[in-house]
């Protein structure tokens, strides 16, 4: 029976046809990484959308398929789709990426492994960023992984998949071991995001997340009272119920009204975000960083203290690498400082430093600290003596 049961999945395994699926412009230098990552795939299939560069020839060179197709007026949606139908009707699997993005080696027998007859997308680890020290940034969990069939994609901009099929769609599957790493060019522009995102809640105003996502871009902008308008709003639609995301537009009303000076209004708007998501650590050190600045050290002791006490780090995109590296201890070791208790904020400085070894500010706050502790510590065997 192990020996009927190994061949079946063998054979289930060897029948799965997986093609990767990608749009680009200008992206030479992606090329190599980039196809030395995916070609674990059956096929990779890449609609250029304009290339200038030798995109379209490197491609090609490394077995690439490749299609020409000019965009006008550019949509994300429109140029996923078009490349999505060029992916052949009996493939299983259909994988879409970037070419800034890189798999870890083995994602393909990761999701042969996780698979199932009937399944309808995939969910995997993905880093969006990286820290100036190499280590992760912002990581959640995505579902770019699709069946062939049933799916396309919607919106100008921050596109997502939106299953068209009859009936309902197939289960999701976790794959565990399937990483994908986002590595992009830091200089490329983001200059078309906010159009596209206006454009989005122009066409469907009461989808909550690009209503959210216009919001936060408006704050990336500086547009300070665009933001808190267009966040209210967010804030309003009968669809806005993910607790996370709410608490997310609060905090980014409160950074906002911050920015304008009115820091009463900043603080209260924290206090909401808290209690619209308690299980999340990003309101707490927010609201931690302000009183930080206010100098007002037992506030941020009780909130850093609030945020360390969150153990588990969720999977959404929601999650800010800041609140779970050494932010929350460094904070915590500057407000024990400033109130004399130097023990307890050397403690906390190690802490912090232990997860970013690299920062040489909190590498110096450690050393200042563990002389002033010698130093307490040799003032009173004096005394005892």
């Amino acid at each position: 029976m192990a020996f009927a049961a190994r061949r079946v999945l063998l054979e289930r395994v060897l029948l799965l046809k997986i093609a990767v699926y990608a749009i680009c412009k200008n992206e030479e230098q992606f090329v190599d990484r980039w196809m030395d990552s995916m070609g674990e795939a059956d096929e990779i299939i890449v609609l250029d959308t304009g290339s200038t560069d030798r995109t379209v020839e490197k491609l090609k060179a490394r077995g690439a398929k490749v299609e020409t197709q000019i965009i006008s007026p550019w949509r994300f949606d429109v140029a996923r789709n078009r490349s999505l139908e060029l992916v052949p009707e009996d493939v299983d699997a259909c994988v879409c990426t970037d070419l800034d993005e890189v798999f870890h080696p083995g994602w393909r027998q990761a999701l042969e492994s996780a698979w199932k007859q009937g399944c309808s997308q995939a969910v995997y680890r993905y880093t969006w960023s990286f820290n100036p020290d190499g280590s992760e940034g912002v990581v959640f969990w995505y579902e770019k992984t699709h069946a062939r069939h049933g799916y396309k994609w919607t919106h100008p901009v921050h596109e997502v998949l939106t299953w068209v099929g009859e009936g309902l769609p197939g289960p999701k599957v976790r794959v565990p071991g399937m990483q994908l790493d986002h590595r992009p060019d830091p200089t490329k522009s983001r200059a078309q995001y906010l159009p596209l995102l206006e454009l989005s809640v122009k066409e469907d105003p009461y989808d909550d997340r690009n209503m959210h996502y216009l919001g936060r871009e408006y704050m990336y902008k500086g547009r300070w009272d665009d933001c808190i308008a267009t966040l209210k709003r967010h804030l309003q639609l009968p669809s806005a119920q993910w607790r996370d995301e709410r608490a997310a537009s609060m905090r980014f009303i409160a950074r906002s009204y911050a920015m304008k000076g009115q820091r009463q209004l900043a603080r209260d708007w924290y206090l909401r975000a808290i209690a619209e998501a308690p299980h999340l650590r990003e309101p707490y050190i927010d609201l931690a960083m302000q009183l930080y600045e206010d100098q007002e050290w037992d506030g941020v002791l009780y909130f850093t203290g609030c945020a360390l006490k969150i153990r588990e780090r969720p999977d959404t995109y929601i999650c800010e690498a800041a609140s779970w590296g050494s932010l929350p201890q460094d904070l915590r070791s500057i407000a024990l400082s400033n109130t004399g208790r130097t023990e307890e904020a050397l403690t906390a400085a190690k802490a912090a430093l232990a997860l970013e070894p690299s920062n040489s500010r909190i590498r110096g706050n450690v050393e200042v600290l563990e002389k002033a502790v010698k130093s307490r510590q040799g003032v009173q065997e004096t005394a005892d003596a």
